[in-house]
């Protein structure tokens, strides 16, 4: 299992790019990274590290892709005790209490499940920064730094 484990929700494809420039960028400082395309409940047990990166749709809605494992989580509930996380949430600001609503609720589950959050949510405003990559380049800094 690699150092840190990364999996995502994406609408458009943007959250799903960002992940893999993270994971090039995870690589490059030394340490090992993995995306995980389809996540299941073990892969979550088995990690050291997860981080998500998901945009949000609707109002507030997980993307597709992220929606099964988030649900066997929600049912199953399995205790994630052993697992540090940290979430990068990408939405527009627009929306209000909407706002980056799937990494919230991403992030509240996986506290719920006793997972150890390493740092503040990361929240990326579309009406701002158009392009994620170096919002979030800077942000991996910190996140590397608490491990």
């Amino acid at each position: 299992m690699a150092d840190i484990t990364l999996i995502y929700g994406s609408v458009f494809g943007g959250a799903e790019a960002l992940t893999y420039t993270l994971k090039t960028q995870v690589e490059a400082k030394g340490r090992s990274a993995e995306v995980l395309d389809a996540p299941t409940i073990a892969d979550l047990q088995a990690a050291k590290v997860i981080l998500v990166v998901t945009s949000t749709t609707g109002l507030g809605d997980l993307p597709d892709n992220l929606v099964p494992l988030y649900y066997q989580l929600e049912s199953q509930f399995p205790m994630l005790t052993a697992q540090k996380f940290a979430v990068i949430a990408m939405g527009d600001a627009s929306y209000g209490e909407t706002y980056c609503g799937a990494g919230r609720k991403v992030e509240a589950l996986f506290l719920e499940l006793q997972a150890k959050k390493i740092c503040q949510m990361l929240e990326i405003d579309a009406c701002e920064d158009f392009d994620p990559e170096p919002v979030a380049l800077k942000w991996l800094n910190d996140f590397l730094a608490a491990l």
